[in-house]
């Protein structure tokens, strides 16, 4: 505090004496009255003024209002008042020895006591103001050299505000203050002239939320005093808390003035019942020695006390009666500066002033006039021995908190705990949860409530949890996000390879007839059957056994557009070669009688291959038609499940597909007809039968895949579809090669065209088709 008043006074002189210096014409101004007051006087060429807090307490004189009333009685000496107040003379002294400070200029001062009372104070400034000369000469306008340039002074921001309004805003007196901390104070538009050489409480409740935010305490109490400097305070708390260090007040109250037994306890009761185990106190020495003896006769323990500078280095509270209570207390303090050669001035005048030398600390200001602070963090320690210590364990320069921790210092919490107190309202929620504020109470009272499928929080205490990408899925802590299980008919899954291996079964059967037919193809049966026709038939059952490959796998674009064209081509061609065989079959019955010779030639090899690939050409410009308007492509569905994606191959257009099935279609229905009406031919015509049951199967289960196809999600509808495929290409290979086979390898016997008339006799020039 003293190394700020002396550093800043220089400049203030300065300024003061040389803004005085103007010329125009003189004017008297004559006292009205004089103020008995205690005083301290030097005379000199420029005069600065002081308040000091000399003495604790003040009488007044009853008023009678009849009469003169008499002039106040100070009592109780102040010793670090009047410590200061020597600290202000002793500077004076050294600037008037330097001869290159203030050449051919003697500077003298007029230190009054306030009392520590408003009503003092004010007079002591007016007096200043006045001067003690009867007469004083002053310019035309009353602007001229003052009986003094400024005030040093108060100490109190209640009565520095009272003093600068009227003396610095009405009259533009200078003031300058070395411990008045209001950050009311800094507001240049309502004290213009008023100075300060200790930093704004402004600076002090941030460095105190620093300290909270570094122990991650968010949850604390605060008691204030009932003055100017405490209100002040308790508002810059309650707006920067939150803000700054993400706390809450858990209750604000307000200490009394003086000892009030029925208050006090009222305020212990509210701080034993709270949860907060951090309490700030933003008061001076004499409030907390009233609480304190509350707080010991309640025997409330297990508090983090955090003391504001009005009592951080307060003697009379270090006492082994109230250290128990204090153990571990963390206070601001002014940092202290040592003045060379004020300790043998205080000396001199009877006085033991104890120092901690600091150096090397820059000083400056910001645009409001305040300085900029330096505030140690001391800790008080009561140690194993009884003794109580005050360590310096931290700094806080412009607000920013540092610690100073060395390895042979540790800080004390709650009297010997070495570990911060936990002090929240509630706990943090942690990552894969969000805040939920509680209704009606503070920001820092929450429930954590986990986020919802689908979104996350990867960090402490967020406030919402956000959305996965569209490709990712929460994870089931919902901390990170994961990506969605992909899913498709794939090879490696006990489905697919069931579909799998039935498809190359069917094509290995397919195989096995074809060389069955090859080495029995000059064989009755073979030779009865339109053996071309068959071996294209097992060719186009073998790529519909086939083209169901497609279907299994993740879909790509070449896939999706080549399984549908291959499906329909295969089927196509395979359902063609039973229409011309049923046609066929029709066609020698009717020319096997009287008069149908002629029927025979428009059914000839030529014309069965030709119509074969007619009817298959036209499914082929169908397919490429489809596939060069809207043809399929692959699709990531997102809509069966939130936390999948489905690959699937969409048809593109909805009509190109339905025209490649409905053509199939009418292909088979076309054939169960024909063979339908064909199936009472005699017995060696009968493989009409076998083209009715075959038809028979393949219509049932297309006209079953339909529904069930709509109705399969995701991979189960290729599954659907690939089923109705091989279970088709099953049945058609089963009901019109499954009984030849079985004829040509179990029954031989029957394999002749003996065998082959059964009851009705065969004419010799009977016509058969062979190839």
């Amino acid at each position: 505090m003293r190394a700020f008043l002396n550093i800043n006074l220089f400049l203030f002189l300065l300024y003061s004496y040389f803004s005085s210096a103007v010329s125009s014409p003189l004017y008297s101004c004559w006292l009205q009255g004089q103020f008995h007051l205690n005083g301290m006087h030097k005379a000199g060429d420029v005069i600065l003024g002081g308040l000091f807090d000399i003495h604790f307490f003040s009488t007044h004189p009853d008023l009678s209002f009849t009469s003169e009333p008499r002039q106040p009685t100070c009592h109780g000496f102040d010793v670090v008042g009047c410590r200061l107040a020597l600290t202000m003379a002793f500077t004076i002294d050294e600037i008037n020895r330097n001869s290159n400070l203030i050449p051919n200029v003697t500077l003298g001062y007029s230190l009054y006591d306030n009392c520590n009372k408003l009503g003092v104070a004010f007079r002591s400034g007016l007096s200043l103001l006045s001067g003690q000369e009867e007469q004083v000469i002053l310019h035309e306008t009353c602007i001229g050299t003052p009986p003094v340039l400024g005030i040093v002074g108060d100490s109190s921001s209640t009565r520095s505000i009272a003093i600068s309004t009227v003396l610095g805003y009405c009259l533009c007196f200078s003031q300058v203050s070395y411990f008045a901390t209001c950050s009311c104070l800094s507001d240049r538009q309502r004290f213009p002239s008023f100075f300060r050489t200790i930093p704004s409480d402004a600076f002090q409740v941030r460095a105190m939320i620093q300290i909270l935010k570094h122990f991650g305490w968010t949850w604390a109490g605060l008691l204030i005093c009932d003055d100017d400097y405490g209100l002040n305070a308790a508002r810059s708390f309650q707006s920067d808390l939150g803000p700054s260090g993400g706390g809450c007040l858990a209750y604000t109250e307000i200490l009394p003035w003086g000892n009030d037994p029925s208050e006090l306890k009222r305020i212990v009761d509210v701080m034993k019942k709270s949860t907060a185990r951090v309490v700030i106190v933003l008061a001076y020495e004499s409030h907390m020695i009233n609480l304190m003896e509350e707080v010991a006769r309640q025997n409330l323990t297990g508090l983090q006390w955090m003391a504001s500078e009005g009592w951080t280095s307060a003697a009379t509270l270090q006492t082994p009666r109230l250290m128990p209570y204090l153990g571990g207390t963390l206070g601001i303090a002014i940092r202290r500066g040592e003045i060379p050669g004020l300790k043998d001035f205080l000396s001199c005048c009877n006085h033991y002033v104890n120092f901690t030398t600091s150096s090397g600390d820059q000083v400056s200001f910001d645009e409001n006039g305040d300085v900029l602070p330096i505030y140690d963090i001391m800790n008080w320690q009561w140690l194993p021995d009884g003794r109580t210590k005050l360590q310096t364990v931290g700094e806080v320069k412009k607000s920013a908190f540092k610690e100073l921790y060395s390895h042979a210092e540790k800080q004390m919490f709650n009297f010997y705990s070495l570990q911060p107190p936990r002090s929240v309202c509630s706990e943090s929620c942690p990552p894969g949860t969000r805040i939920a504020r509680k209704k009606g109470e503070p920001k820092c009272c929450f429930d954590c409530i986990p986020c919802s499928e689908g979104k996350i929080s990867n960090k402490t205490d967020s406030m919402e949890c956000s959305s996965c990408p569209e490709d990712f899925w929460s994870s089931p802590q919902r901390d990170h996000c994961v990506p969605k299980t992909t899913e498709f008919l794939s090879y490696h899954e006990p489905l697919g390879i069931f579909l799998t291996a039935t498809s190359l079964v069917g094509t290995f059967v397919c195989a096995i007839v074809v060389g069955i037919y090859i080495y029995h193809r000059s064989t009755p049966i073979v030779r009865a059957n339109n053996s071309e026709l068959s071996f294209q038939l097992l060719l186009s059952l073998k790529l519909c056994f086939l083209c169901s490959l497609l279907f299994i796998g993740r879909p790509t674009v070449w896939t999706c557009q080549l399984r549908h064209a291959a499906f329909g081509i295969s089927f196509v061609l395979c359902v063609s070669c039973i229409l011309v065989k049923t046609m066929v079959v029709l066609a020698v019955f009717k020319a096997s009688k009287p008069g149908g010779e002629t029927t025979l030639k428009w059914f000839g090899v030529l014309q069965q291959r030709g119509t074969v690939l007619v009817l298959t050409s036209i499914q082929a410009t169908i397919c490429t038609a489809w596939l060069l308007s809207s043809s399929p492509t692959p699709h990531k569905n997102l809509q069966y499940h939130i936390d999948k994606i489905i690959y699937e191959c969409v048809v593109g257009s909805t009509v190109g597909f339905a025209v490649l099935l409905g053509y199939i279609g009418l292909l088979a229905i076309l054939s169960f007809l024909l063979a339908f009406l064909a199936r009472n031919l005699p017995d060696n015509f009968n493989e009409a039968k076998l083209i009715t049951f075959s038809m028979l199967i393949f219509c049932t289960v297309w006209v079953a895949f339909v529904p069930a196809y709509i109705s399969s999600p995701g991979k189960y509808a290729d599954a659907v579809e690939v089923f109705a495929i091989l279970a088709s290409s099953f049945g058609l290979l089963v009901a019109l090669f499954g009984p030849k086979c079985y004829i040509i390898l179990l029954r031989p016997e029957r394999n002749t065209k003996k065998g082959l008339k059964h009851t009705q006799k065969q004419e010799e020039g009977n016509v058969t088709v062979t190839m």
